[in-house]
């Protein structure tokens, strides 16, 4: 009457008994407890990716995409090459710089820095830079009125605001009737900017690449030429075209190789909270498989009377494979639906409960990033998705087979 036969008597069977409400309680936990994993699962990862994101957004504003640099330390030839590379059908812009570690002294201050020299004009074609700043403008460098520009903990640092004077200290040093002295200009604070990566604000001091030229004696040369593209998740692909393309020796790196450490450990991190996070789904699981063994020991006369009639094995074990099977995606389903809601809006929700509870998890002003960023990936949703699905078939194996090896003849003694 029914067909399949097996899935029926699966469908069946998941709705226990009046006199078994346990067991469908426990169905019921189960399917709540992959329900649970699965949303929190894809809400947390969610929250990684947004917070790589805001990281990695907040990181590439100060840096580029790619930086093209030569071999041997002079590159005379630079603005050849610019206008070479901005033919590249996948560069947007392209901005030459200057950088050397260095001092800086404000008074009885001192504090180690990176200085980059930048071209005002073409630096906003590779950077935001220009939109980062707090106090002054990105054009307030102009090549010989030795103006510079401070990350704001730099500035605190330093003790030194807009229009104050700063030293900074070339690494070459000079022979002068006195002696050997290093060389030393004097600087006026033009600007201050705020890129909220917290080794930038604190080590970083621009000014005009010719003022950097002059100051570290480079003549005519350049530190390299910064690039900004399409799109950087094929930064390597396009630096790998740029340096078989390009005329002579250069060294073309990327973004990911210049934060290659900092993006693999965030990587890492994620993997172990998914590692650990899966833990609740095999919990859950495993709340399957105690179902599923109580249903069999529940169900011994019907499977005996079943293979009697000439039901076989394998038809047995597809019974209990399909109900424990269907607590698995019931569960993964509803966790599914719950944990994209929540991913799509964990920021409200936050809020939410900061207003219930008065409290601030996030404070801006502790941390830069005051709210909790979310990106919601299709492919991160399959994958939990699958594993979910997987366990749950895994759990129901041992039970369904044996149920399977259930001898008619002993379960049928005493009835």
């Amino acid at each position: 009457m029914y067909q399949p036969l097996t899935l029926f008597v699966g469908l069946r069977y998941l709705r226990a008994k009046r006199r078994n409400h346990f067991i469908s309680f426990i169905s019921l936990i189960s399917m709540a407890g992959i329900a649970l994993g699965v949303m929190t699962l894809i809400t947390v990862i969610s929250v990684m990716n947004g917070f790589e994101r805001e990281l990695r957004e907040r990181i590439l504003g100060m840096i580029s995409h790619a930086t093209i640099q030569s071999t041997d330390g002079r590159f005379p030839e630079w603005q050849s090459v610019i206008t070479q590379a901005r033919q590249h059908p996948e560069v947007l812009g392209a901005a030459p710089f200057v950088e050397q570690e260095t001092m800086l002294r404000a008074g009885s201050r001192t504090s180690g820095a990176l200085v980059r020299g930048v071209d005002p004009v073409s630096e906003p074609q590779v950077s935001d830079i220009h939109e980062l700043m707090v106090r002054g403008a990105l054009d307030d460098l102009v090549p010989g009125q030795w103006q510079v520009l401070l990350g704001v903990g730099l500035a605190n640092r330093l003790g030194v605001g807009p229009g104050d004077s700063i030293t900074i200290f070339a690494p070459e040093i000079r022979a002068t009737p006195a002696g050997v002295v290093p060389q030393v200009r004097r600087f006026v604070v033009g600007g201050l900017f705020e890129a909220g990566v917290h080794e930038y604000d604190t080590a970083l001091a621009v000014i005009h690449y010719q003022d950097a030229q002059r100051l570290f004696r480079l003549e005519d040369n350049i530190g390299g030429i910064r690039l900004k593209l399409t799109d950087m998740m094929r930064a390597q692909r396009v630096a790998r075209e740029l340096s078989a393309e390009l005329p002579g020796f250069y060294r073309v790196r990327d973004w990911t190789q210049q934060h290659a450490n900092f993006f693999r450990a965030v990587q890492t991190e994620k993997t172990v909270m998914f590692i650990i996070l899966s833990l609740i789904i095999a919990v859950a699981a495993f709340n399957i498989i105690s179902t599923l063994v109580m249903v069999v020991t529940d169900k011994q006369a019907d499977i005996a009377i079943l293979k009697t009639m000439g039901l076989g094995p394998r038809r047995i074990m597809g019974i209990f494979m399909i109900q424990g099977s269907l607590i698995g995606i019931i569960g993964t389903g509803l966790g599914v639906i719950l944990g994209i809601i929540l991913a799509l809006n964990v920021e409200s929700v936050v809020a939410a409960v900061e207003r219930l509870l008065s409290i601030e998890f996030l404070s801006a002003e502790v941390y830069y990033i005051s709210d909790l960023p979310s990106e919601l990936r299709v492919s991160d949703v399959t994958r939990f998705a699958l594993v979910a699905l997987g366990l749950s078939l895994l759990s129901t194996i041992y039970p369904a087979w044996r149920a399977a090896r259930t001898e008619p003849v002993e379960a049928l003694r005493y009835e």
